[in-house]
């Protein structure tokens, strides 16, 4: 169970966790990725309860800092090749710890994040040797809702995702 004091910001990779982590070409040369309009809704509930969210990933694309803005996410880093540095970086200048972090990553370069935060995820179809290292392993596949399920679970934990459901629906 996370102590609903100790997460005060929310990490996330994205090809894997928000894309399915195919690379889409067009005959034009174009390049797409597939997002998961379920995950915008974790990015809702986090900003619901105060906690900002990060993009860290390893590509550079305009596609991702265009999601980032639509999201309205509060950090959005492109091309980072340590990520444990950019994450203790934005820790330092947030004034908070790694302990204080909730990270989800699927590969072999958010390892080494994964491991130092308070609170770290996968989704299922990471392969073995991730999800052996995280706290929890998420029943959705990557580009199909699994920041949110891991969101939904962070919330759930600290004690908060019922009374944001509730708020959304009052709104109605």
């Amino acid at each position: 169970m996370v102590n609903a004091k100790s997460i005060k910001l929310v990490i996330t990779d994205i090809d894997g966790v928000w894309t399915d982590g195919g690379m889409y070409y067009t005959a034009e040369g174009d390049f797409m990725k597939r997002f998961s309009v379920k995950d915008g809704w974790g990015v809702s509930f986090l900003h619901r309860a105060g906690i900002p969210v990060a993009i860290l990933t390893g590509e550079n694309t305009l596609i991702v800092q265009q999601r980032a803005e639509k999201l309205k996410i509060d950090y959005c880093f492109l091309g980072v090749q340590d990520k444990v540095a950019k994450a203790e970086a934005l820790c330092a200048e947030l004034g908070i710890s790694l302990a204080e972090v909730a990270f989800i990553g699927d590969d072999l370069n958010d390892l080494p994040l994964l491991k130092r935060v308070g609170f770290s995820a996968s989704p299922v179809n990471t392969p073995e040797y991730v999800k052996r290292e995280v706290d929890y392993v998420t029943t959705t596949h990557g580009g199909y809702g699994a920041f949110r399920e891991f969101v939904e679970k962070l919330l759930t934990d600290m004690g908060l995702l019922d009374n944001l459901i509730r708020g959304f629906l009052a709104e109605e």
